[in-house]
């Protein structure tokens, strides 16, 4: 059996893809998720977490926010600390800025996830939400349109199975979902 093992950086990241992958993966690949205390542990760890996982057939996806750093460096950095533990393969992707850019990409996700109505009508038409990966706090944003109905855990949690897999405004989201199915693919 084929293992994808995903190494994120918070439990919110987790509770999205959760919502996410039984809709893109085949039933025959199992998935495990390796939570790391923020970005500086997964930084610190993953060279040693990956050298000794011992699973055959597996593959590796490495998610972590971009927050105020240059997202090319982030990912070379994680990129190259895959390959010095001998899984030069995985997949890597950068949440531009945070995880909440990926909502703020589906506001229809948001409203079915939240239970909240409306709230496409107000704030989906809005030019700063175009390209919600350019948005400077995509989390402080969130809490905002929604009226702090949006907790991190719990509200990916409630928006990661509505999100479309075809239609976000996150460039971000789309890398993501594009290396997840390349990577089903190919097993």
């Amino acid at each position: 059996m084929t293992t994808f093992v995903f190494c994120l950086e918070e439990p919110s990241a987790r509770e999205m893809l959760k919502g996410v992958l039984p809709r893109m993966l085949p039933e025959f690949i199992d998935v495990v998720y390796l939570v790391f205390e923020g970005k500086q542990d997964l930084e610190k760890q993953l060279e040693r977490r990956l050298k000794g996982w011992m699973r055959p057939d597996s593959c590796f996806v490495v998610m972590r926010d971009q927050d105020s750093g240059n997202c090319v460096s982030i990912k070379e950095k994680l990129s190259e600390l895959c390959c010095r533990a001998g899984k030069p393969e995985a997949v890597v992707r950068i949440a531009c800025r945070e995880l909440e850019s990926f909502y703020l990409g589906d506001f229809v996700a948001v409203e079915k996830g939240l239970r909240l109505s409306g709230l496409v009508k107000r704030e989906a038409g809005k030019s700063k939400f175009r390209d919600p990966d350019r948005l400077g706090n995509p989390s402080e944003e969130l809490i905002k349109v929604t009226r702090k109905h949006y907790q991190k855990v719990s509200g990916s949690r409630a928006i990661g199975p509505h999100l479309s897999l075809e239609d976000n405004r996150s460039t971000s989201f789309n890398a993501l979902v594009r290396g997840i199915t390349r990577l089903s693919a190919q097993t």
